[in-house]
């Protein structure tokens, strides 16, 4: 099962367990995020540090039998940051509880700031000050979990994330906006793929455009600061040091200017962006306009003035602003506000010469729920100013609102798959056949691994499991614990039923595991001579159906078998006085009955990643089954100029693609619908407890 997969859990508990010491601290929450987040960079920059550490030493060239020491540029070259032993991390958790632990923090940040001058004055250090010596070794402690020692990866980077977006939900800082949800960043960059060249964010928070333009290079396997150069502009000095520490802990740098954008340009780079990636902050209405109007970077003039001399709305002070920054074969990727894409008066002029210069390239509609402070909808847009001259006069409408995965029960993003399919559209758009088809096949390849996962999976630490073959072993330990009571009843004791009802179950099982073990065997050996020709592939995605179905049944069939068993045991322990009696082992039967609920559950997962990757596959080749691009109602459409303009010049993609068509009930995702269910009432039952804490804290202080 793959580590990424399985983070969620650990990322929760760190964060709960980070969260709760800011009740042990003198800060709020607005300031205990910042030392928080500094140890998370160091723990962090340690994981990187590690990751990269043997290979470099492997490598040094060596003088009279010694290798010379290690250096920052050797890091610096394998995108991570070397580390004094005074910075490692396992050298402070390591200290006594004698030892003066902000201090031994302090310096360790001291000597990071004083090898890379661009974190000088960055990274957090008196705020230690103020927190207690034990908070910190129990925070020091709960970022430093084992089970984390022993995974691969950037397991960190992505806890890094996680806690940007926790304390972005708690608007612990600037309101929450210093931070925009991954997956709306990911598909960005992953649209205007930023290979080499000038980056810019002209409102750049905590620095995430930059870091998922440089996995977009990694993924290549290149080197993305020797191919990407980082300009930011940002307000908030304190968004700034948050930025610098995200870039540094990626083994990133970049020049990040404190400014105002709408009044100050100090990267002077008018035209000269390869990329230009932004989320603004939406609908701002207090610009001056006497200030901005003869602003070279205004290629469109100035949208609506009020009386009071101020522009109406800045949504297109920031658009105009990302399509003069380009060079001329430059690609811009940006969230906006939904009510841009269709306003009118002085705006929709604006959006006409937009449209005009042919350089508007996609358009995608997100639904609301996507922003961790604001539930409203948005769009992400896409210009090209090197657009291929086929497309000049056309926009790509996709319309995802429809497309999402149920964080919690407020917040929404995209799975990994989901991206790729709306990025799928963009390489048919494109005529990137063969990513697409890559994709087809990865899907079904994917399926097949998941498939014989079920009888032989590997675990992070080395260890394996046999998830079906170890289900079917705990439903016989399970039997085997009752029979010696079961033995002892009447045939027509209040058991009979179900346990007949158990036996015929399991034979049908066990059936359909071998069938299903056989018919996956079978698969892999076709797709051993597997075509990747578009025809070939639909045609493996269709024969893989049955498969897919059957990887269904075997949950439902699972947990039929679990539910039977201990409704057995309930008869025998409420109806039949099984615990009256010697041959009753109770606790050997509830250690069995727990460890077969284990088993399910692990197999029950297994089965569901089976038809689940089969599904994202049928989903590209039943919307597009000749791998072209094609409209789709209620998907995407490819737009003449000319419908545009006859529909006032809006670039609002549910406008041109319609409603999708409403599913039949038999399409009806029964499993992921309790799964949202189940996330609601998690995130409920988490608010309910916060609020009876915060109660009984009340009470305390009132002294009752």
């Amino acid at each position: 099962m793959a580590q990424m997969e399985h983070i969620e859990a650990i990322e929760k508990r760190l964060w709960s367990a980070a969260d709760t010491l800011r009740a042990n601290s003198n800060y709020a929450s607005n300031e205990y995020f910042l030392p928080v987040m500094g140890l998370v960079f160091l723990r962090h920059a340690y994981s990187r540090y590690l990751g990269v550490k043997n290979s470099i030493e492997a490598n040094l060239p060596t003088r009279g039998g010694k290798a010379r020491p290690l250096t920052k540029e050797d890091f610096s070259q394998k995108s991570a940051i070397y580390l004094q032993h005074k910075a490692q991390f396992d050298t402070l958790v390591a200290l006594p509880d004698s030892a003066d632990r902000a201090k031994a923090i302090i310096e360790a940040m001291e000597s990071i700031e004083s090898d890379y001058e661009s974190l000088r004055g960055v990274l957090p250090k008196n705020e230690y000050q103020e927190l207690d010596n034990d908070v910190l070794g129990q925070l020091l402690r709960t970022l430093n979990p084992d089970e984390l020692k022993r995974v691969s990866g950037d397991v960190f980077g992505r806890i890094y994330e996680y806690f940007l977006t926790q304390f972005a939900d708690q608007k612990a800082h600037d309101g929450g906006e210093f931070f925009t949800p991954i997956s709306l960043v990911s598909l960005i960059a992953n649209v205007i793929e930023p290979e080499s060249g000038t980056v810019l964010d002209p409102a750049c928070g905590s620095g995430g455009m930059f870091v998922q333009s440089a996995r977009v290079v990694e993924r290549k396997d290149e080197n993305p600061t020797e191919k990407l150069t980082f300009y930011g502009l940002e307000k908030n000095a304190t968004t700034i040091r948050l930025a610098k520490m995200n870039l540094a802990v990626h083994g990133l740098e970049g020049d990040i200017q404190k400014a105002i954008t709408y009044y100050e340009d100090p990267h002077e780079l008018l035209n000269k962006a390869d990329f230009v990636m932004a989320n603004p902050p939406f609908n701002v209405d207090e610009i001056d306009a006497d200030k901005v109007k003869r602003d070279p970077r205004l290629p469109f003039g100035l949208p609506g003035v009020n009386k009071k001399e101020k522009v109406s709305n800045g949504n297109y002070i920031w658009i105009s602003y990302f399509y003069s920054y380009l060079n001329e074969q430059g690609r811009a990727g940006f969230v906006m506000s939904s009510q841009a894409s269709s306003a009118g008066r002085d705006e929709a002029k604006v959006r006409q010469k937009l449209v005009e210069t042919g350089d508007v390239d996609v358009m995608v509609a997100i639904r609301s729920n996507f922003f961790y402070t604001r539930t409203v909808p948005c769009e992400l847009w896409f210009l090209n100013r090197g657009k291929p001259e086929k497309h000049r006069d056309k926009v790509l409408m996709i319309d995802a609102r429809n497309i999402y995965r149920k964080v919690t029960r407020k917040i929404y993003d995209f799975s990994p798959e989901q991206e790729q399919n709306i990025l799928a559209i963009v390489w048919l758009y494109r005529g990137q056949t063969e990513r697409y088809l890559d994709l087809v096949a990865g899907y079904s390849l994917r399926m097949l691994d998941e498939a014989a996962g079920c009888f032989s999976s590997h675990e992070d630490n080395g260890s394996s499991i046999e998830p079906l073959p170890d289900f079917i072993h705990s439903l016989a330990s399970q039997r085997s614990a009752l029979d010696p009571f079961l033995k002892t009843l009447d045939e027509d004791a209040a058991h009979t039923e179900p346990l007949k009802e158990l036996v015929e179950a399991a034979a049908t099982f066990n059936a359909d595991v071998q069938k299903f073990q056989a018919t996956i065997t079978e698969e892999q050996t076709a797709w051993k001579n597997q075509k990747t020709s578009n025809g070939e592939l639909k045609k493996a995605v269709d024969r893989l159906a049955p498969l897919a179905e059957t990887s269904r049944n075997l949950v439902k069939q699972s947990d039929l078998l679990y539910k039977l068993v201990s409704r057995i045991i309930e008869i025998c322990e409420t109806e039949l006085d099984a615990r009256d009696s010697h041959v009753w082992e109770n606790s050997a039967i509830t250690r069995a009955r727990k460890a077969a609920d284990v088993a399910r559950a692990l197999a029950v997962e297994q089965l569901k990643q089976v038809r689940y990757f089969w599904r994202q596959g049928h989903w590209l080749t039943e919307r597009f089954p000749d791998a072209e691009l094609r409209d789709v109602e209620g998907l995407v459409k490819l737009v003449e100029r000319a419908e545009i303009e006859a529909n006032d010049w809006s670039l609002t993609p549910g406008r041109y693609v319609g409603v999708a068509p409403e599913e039949e009930d038999e399409d009806f995702d029964f499993e992921e619908t309790l799964r949202e269910i189940h996330v609601e009432l998690n995130d409920l039952n988490d608010e309910a407890t916060r609020l009876a804490k915060t109660i009984n804290k009340n009470f305390k202080e009132l002294g009752i």
